[in-house]
């Protein structure tokens, strides 16, 4: 929680008013048993109305200004921590993105989310129960109990007593909970995750009838988290029948030994009605804290999931000096020797690459599935650091590149087709901000996606839905191309970004792609040879390492990966 206490900085106001205010609110109620007392006393035996009307003007006073520092308390106490969780939200978010490609991995995106809703909710719930009941109760118990010795101090000894008790209930059941919602949260995480797999991949699980199979493996993870909700909730369950047992045994304890005063002339019937009043004061707030510290238990285990990733450092930075690369270098991408391996990988991705491409050239990358044409191309804009060698761009080591300078350079185009909600003008303006209408229209030509928006009745005012689901896969994978080559970048990277287009389509777009009028670096990833052939370069990967380096002739003379792959797709020309 250290990590997220500053954030609440500028709510030192709204921290330190709606606990006041609830303490005020708690000094009033204090003084009601003592007015009961005296109404009883001095006004209902002695017969005297008047006094009686009087005494109970003041309490409904009491209630109206109690009720008035309530509304006060509660008010600040949602300020603070609605706008404290609004602000970690802001914090959380913003480090997320500066996470690089190597912790998201690790960390995942259903335990992201998770952090961002459900642990957010619970904090912020646990930030408002804090400033409102974290004082107020221990000091309507605290109190109660002075007040008790105030009306008899020898009948008030079993406050004094049962106080330890009740300490010791609340302190072990805290103790003892606190881990085990840590694990609740945990087993949560896998829950969302299977949830998200199966929805998601609904489709698949459907056409290989796998919905038993699936179902018993949610229930199996579910059946998980209820065992463990259960075992938490047992837990907590015993605050409240325990705490019931000791103020209740106090009671008795109380009702009997106050009948033999009264009896005696020791007390008033009024003085028993306030201890009473005290006794079940204290009850009603040890129940209120009994709930706070389950929901305090909670904020914390979630605070601290939360933590975990606000102190997770990127494995990537930005150099204390960046270096302003040259725009007039020949050389745009270099690779030297370059090796790499994923976080908790046994062997490396790529090993020992090097090549060099020219500006203005097109480069083919090309090889099977799994050969690490994916990991190559997003070394160039440092989504993932080297393991040895150095990737230059423009001459000089992304690595000592302004990681926003480098990308702002570089369009991307991924494997998976990313739209987002918004009209096909916002997405396309992605790149380029201020781009015109005859810019977005130029690109989409380019893609081959104008006909797909002239269809549509908006046009470029057309709304897309979320992951643009109101679309086929060849038009999401148009429109992504066409966002792309509207941002004009130096470098354009086609991640395997037309697999869902058929034929004709791919190989007009790699026509337009050609008579482009641009000076941009082009790397073309695909499995498709005819995308590929006419690049300047063709880089031919096998199994993390450079099979082959040419042109299509050149390949097709001395490569024997690239052989394989070309008369697999083209059999006739094998003969």
């Amino acid at each position: 929680m250290r990590t997220l206490f500053p954030y609440l900085k500028p709510f030192r106001k709204e921290c330190i008013i709606s606990p006041l205010f609830k303490l005020l609110e708690a000094l009033l109620e204090l003084f009601v048993p003592l007015i009961m007392a005296a109404i009883i006393d001095k006004g209902i035996l002695a017969g005297n109305t008047g006094y009686v009307l009087k005494m109970g003007l003041g309490l409904v006073g009491l209630g109206i200004l109690g009720l008035s520092c309530s509304v006060t308390a509660q008010f600040f106490a949602a300020k603070a921590a609605v706008g404290f969780t609004a602000k970690v939200k802001e914090v959380l978010f913003g480090h997320i993105q500066q996470l690089s490609y190597t912790e998201l991995d690790q960390i995942g995106t259903p335990t992201l989310i998770n952090r961002m809703t459900t642990d957010m909710n619970q904090v912020q719930t646990g930030v408002n129960m804090t400033l409102r009941l974290l004082l107020r109760s221990p000091f309507v118990v605290l109190g109660a109990t002075i007040m008790a010795f105030t009306v008899d101090a020898k009948t008030a000894l079993i406050f004094l007593a049962l106080l330890p008790l009740l300490t010791l209930v609340v302190v072990g059941i805290m103790a003892l909970t606190l881990p085990r919602h840590k694990q609740v949260q945990s087993q949560l995480d896998k829950v969302l995750l299977r949830t998200r797999e199966n929805l998601t991949g609904v489709r698949v699980i459907r056409a290989f009838n796998k919905q038993e199979s699936e179902e018993a493996a949610y229930n199996e993870e579910t059946g998980a988290l209820f065992a463990l909700q259960q075992g938490v909730g047992r837990l907590s369950s015993l605050m409240n029948p325990l705490t019931y047992v000791l103020v209740n045994g106090a009671l008795i304890v109380l009702l009997w030994s106050g009948a033999w005063q009264v009896e005696g002339g020791i007390l008033t019937q009024g003085a028993v009605v306030a201890l009473v009043n005290y006794l079940s004061q204290i009850l009603v707030e040890l129940i209120k804290l009994a709930n706070l510290i389950i929901t305090i238990t909670k904020a914390l285990a979630s605070a601290g999931r939360i933590e975990t990733v606000l102190t997770q450092e990127s494995s990537m930075k930005d150099p204390a000096a960046p270096v302003a690369a040259p725009a007039t270098c020949e050389e745009c991408v270099r690779f030297d020797n370059v090796s790499t391996r994923y976080a908790g990988a046994g062997e490396e991705s790529l090993t020992s690459i090097s090549f060099t491409a020219l500006r203005g050239q097109t480069i083919g990358v090309i090889g099977g599935t799994g050969s690490g044409k994916s990991t190559l191309v997003n070394l160039i804009p440092r989504f993932y650091d080297v393991s040895n060698g150095c990737v230059q761009v423009d001459g000089v080591d992304v690595r000592e590149q302004s990681i926003e300078a480098l990308r702002d350079k570089i369009a991307i185009v991924p494997q998976k087709a990313m739209l987002f909600k918004g009209t096909i003008r916002d997405n396309l303006r992605w790149g380029k901000q201020d781009a015109t209408d005859e810019e977005l229209w130029q690109a989409l030509e380019t893609a081959q996606g104008a006909e797909v928006v002239r269809g549509k009745a908006g046009q470029l005012d057309e709304m897309i839905e979320q992951n643009g689901r109101n679309l086929s896969g060849g038009q999401r994978q148009r429109l992504t191309i066409a966002r792309a080559l509207v941002k004009n970048p130096e470098i354009l990277i086609l991640d395997d970004s037309a697999s869902a287009l058929d034929y004709a389509t791919d190989a007009a777009l790699r026509k337009a792609l050609r008579e482009m009028e641009t000076s941009a670096t082009v790397f073309i990833v695909s499995q498709r040879a005819s995308s590929i052939r006419f690049a300047d370069q063709i880089l031919v990967l096998d199994d993390g390492e450079l099979a082959g380096i040419g042109t299509h002739d050149e390949l097709l003379t001395n490569c024997p990966v690239y052989q394989e792959i070309y008369y697999s797709q083209y059999p006739k020309e094998a003969v």
